[in-house]
């Protein structure tokens, strides 16, 4: 059973250049790269207008790597697998598990 979720794949030339997929690829890694970089500058802010003008930035760039991947996904060029109910089950236990740990911890302080 093929357990892949995917577009028909946009062919692009196989040189030593970069082509579209290889643009969007290191594209999406630089806005990757950014949203985890504005997450760490958004905990660190040092008064209310820096974090908004931080989190402006921050909504932006995550709506752009969004962008980016939706087109990825229907060029072909990013594929999804489909969770089976068992996996669903097993990571729902686990952070149910994680949820009860902590309001013990916050309890206990």
């Amino acid at each position: 059973m093929n357990n892949k979720i995917s577009n028909p794949k946009t062919k692009v030339p196989q040189t030593t250049n970069m082509n579209d997929k290889d643009y969007l690829t290191t594209m999406l890694r630089i806005e990757k790269s950014m949203v985890k970089d504005f997450s760490v500058a958004l905990t660190e802010a040092s008064n209310n207008d820096l974090y908004n003008d931080y989190y402006d930035m921050f909504k932006e760039i995550t709506e752009i790597q969004r962008e980016i991947y939706n087109l990825m996904f229907k060029k072909g060029w990013y594929s999804l697998e489909m969770a089976s109910e068992n996996k669903i089950t097993q990571k729902l236990n686990m952070l149910e598990q994680e949820l009860s740990q902590l309001k013990i911890n916050h309890e206990k302080n």
